[in-house]
């Protein structure tokens, strides 16, 4: 990459965080290109000239995002804490984001997963997934997840919260359930791991 493709890409990543900070604090609709310009320090011109619309900008905060909220979750799962201890930092993280995203952009947001945005199905299924079933294998080696259930079975039930929450009168209600999902994900209804899984 040459110095002058650095420097644009540098510029834009400026631009996507002055955007990112702007839409998870006060939404999508009322954040306006001046605003993310001045923010940037950059011309309206010059968003323009990266992005072309609005829309298109929102689209690619979004991608920003998940690439930035996947580095945090990634960093959890490649670590060598034990695995109670990766299950509560996941869950922590999630239930942070959540409060911290407006409900405006998180509208946003799952809009875009419901209509199948191809980013999203692309990371689903080529990095969440397989680190996913990773942290469970883990899960049973280490004696905290049922060895007898087999990893279809928690693919199906992966697959199933993901189609249904793909529904536009489902995820609009998820955000406050956030933390409530990932225990079930993680610890079903009985609650809390509290010892290892006894066979």
């Amino acid at each position: 990459m040459d110095g002058f493709q650095r420097r644009r890409e540098l510029k834009k990543k400026e631009i996507l965080e002055a955007a990112l900070d702007l839409f998870m604090n006060f939404g999508v609709q009322k954040v306006s290109i001046t605003e993310i310009a001045d923010k940037a320090k950059v011309s309206q011109v010059t968003i323009y000239n990266y992005f072309e619309s609005k829309d298109n900008l929102v689209h690619e905060s979004i991608i920003y995002y998940i690439d930035k909220a996947w580095e945090e979750g990634e960093k959890v799962l490649d670590s060598d804490i034990p695995f109670p201890e990766k299950i509560k930092k996941l869950i922590f993280n999630k239930k942070q984001a959540a409060e911290n995203i407006h409900e405006d952009f998180y509208l946003y947001f799952m809009k875009e997963y419901a209509n199948g945005m191809s980013y999203i199905e692309d990371f689903y299924k080529k990095k969440s997934m397989p680190k996913l079933m990773e942290l469970f294998n883990q899960g049973k080696e280490d004696g905290y997840v049922d060895p007898e259930v087999s990893n279809e079975a928690i693919l199906f039930y992966i697959h199933m919260i993901k189609e249904y929450s793909q529904k536009e009168e489902v995820y609009s209600q998820i955000l406050p359930l956030t933390e409530d999902i990932m225990k079930l994900l993680f610890y079903g209804i009985a609650g809390k791991i509290t010892d290892k899984y006894d066979v």
